[in-house]
């Protein structure tokens, strides 16, 4: 084969190489878009400790919110004459231990449900669900733009949706007595207090945050400080990112 015939040769085949080469290049344009931009690989190393540290900080937040599972979220004691160390109960995410036989004992007189009917389903996919939000959380470092907020926002959000929905089967077994228990026509529907004290009847209340939630509450409040440091250092990538693309629209 003459010159010219190998540098024709060479021209065909780097021509059939363009097509492979630039859908490459739009997929990872869309990848881009949707998980942001990447460290620069020649970024010096005190910028790359900059976008280090939202990474440690999720991944705390997120063993902490795993580690949650296994520490109470809600107590409450039960104080009366009768009962000078009063009933107490103990709420985890996924059952109810402590003094529940007694207090259903005294619930039923008051036509009040025995406790363990309440919250079945969330209790039974708590553990399952907490989980999950703690691989959301891993999965937000890969994350480099505002769409982390998707991945996030549950976890910040779990304190508050674990005390709304104790709070809605507190109301729904308090509103809904038994008219045919014994002592119904004694006790009027009330609404029990989620946190603090209470009063019902003869017997007084006291509620308190476990350290299950107080965990819970303390991955919230990392994964907003991470999501600080997580703007701060990424935010310049993703605006020069989208500069970029402009600039190669025009």
């Amino acid at each position: 084969m003459n010159e010219n015939g190998v540098q024709t040769a060479s021209l065909s085949m780097n021509a059939s190489k363009l097509p492979t080469l630039h859908l490459q290049g739009s997929t990872m344009s869309k990848l881009e878009k949707v998980i942001g931009p990447r460290i620069p690989e020649d970024a010096p190393k005190e910028e790359r400790r900059r976008f280090m540290l939202p990474k440690i900080i999720f991944i705390a937040a997120a063993v902490i919110l795993l580690l949650s599972v296994f520490f109470p979220y809600w107590e409450m004691t039960l104080l009366a004459p009768q009962y000078p160390k009063g009933l107490h109960i103990t709420a985890y995410v996924n059952r109810l231990t402590g003094d529940v036989f007694e207090i259903d004992g005294l619930n039923h007189y008051i036509g009040m449900r025995p406790l363990d009917e309440a919250a079945q389903f969330e209790k039974s996919v708590s553990v399952i669900a907490i989980v999950s939000l703690s691989i959301f959380i891993l999965l937000s470092i890969f994350v480099h733009n505002k769409w982390i907020v998707l991945l996030t926002l549950p976890a910040i959000l779990m304190p508050l949706l674990f005390l709304a929905d104790l709070q809605f089967w507190l109301r729904d077994f308090g509103l809904n007595l038994d008219e045919s228990a014994p002592l119904s026509a004694a006790i009027k529907p009330f609404v029990p207090s989620v946190l603090g004290r209470g009063v019902i009847a003869q017997f007084e209340t006291v509620a308190s945050p476990g350290i299950g939630l107080y965990m819970s509450i303390l991955s919230s409040i990392l994964i907003i400080i991470g999501l600080y440091f997580h703007r701060k250092a990424y935010k310049p990538l993703v605006d020069s990112m989208a500069d970029q693309h402009n600039a190669a629209a025009e």
